[in-house]
């Protein structure tokens, strides 16, 4: 069976993604420091890909207006992908000794835990204040009945 025209577009796509991201990308080179220090960058790699493809009529014929001369549909079709590539740490290697050294992301998200609990806190209190000043008003507009 021949080859669908979408596959040729999903071939080609696929095979340009596959040069650009390979173990490299996401293991970088090694870096020697003058101490003797071997470090070894990490990176997240992530990618998307999307093709689509339409089979139409050439409006010559109603009965055979799908097919062209040698019976193959006329084609039209697109491809796209995209690459995100994201430093995540680096391996550092010396001193008898091996470390995994993150890039800010693992602090940012507790930064980012501490700010929500804060604001959580700060929304509860901020509702006991209002129940008080609920009660309290209850209390004036029960004082001023009574006078």
């Amino acid at each position: 069976m021949p080859e669908h025209p979408i596959e040729g577009l999903m071939k080609t796509t696929m095979s340009s993604l596959k040069e650009m991201v390979d173990v490299n990308t996401i293991i970088g080179d090694p870096v020697s420091s003058a101490d003797g220090l071997v470090i070894i960058p990490i990176s997240r790699v992530s990618f998307g890909f999307a093709s689509g493809g339409s089979e139409y009529s050439t409006g010559k014929d109603v009965k055979n207006s799908y097919e062209d001369e040698e019976g193959k549909f006329p084609f039209g079709g697109g491809s796209g992908a995209g690459v995100s590539v994201q430093p995540v740490g680096f391996i550092v290697v010396g001193n008898e000794q091996i470390k995994l050294l993150p890039v800010d992301e693992g602090s940012s998200a507790l930064n980012n835990l501490f700010d929500f609990m804060g604001k959580v806190i700060d929304n509860f209190q901020g509702m006991k204040d209002k129940d008080n000043n609920k009660d309290n008003d209850k209390d004036k507009e029960s004082t001023n009945i009574t006078q």
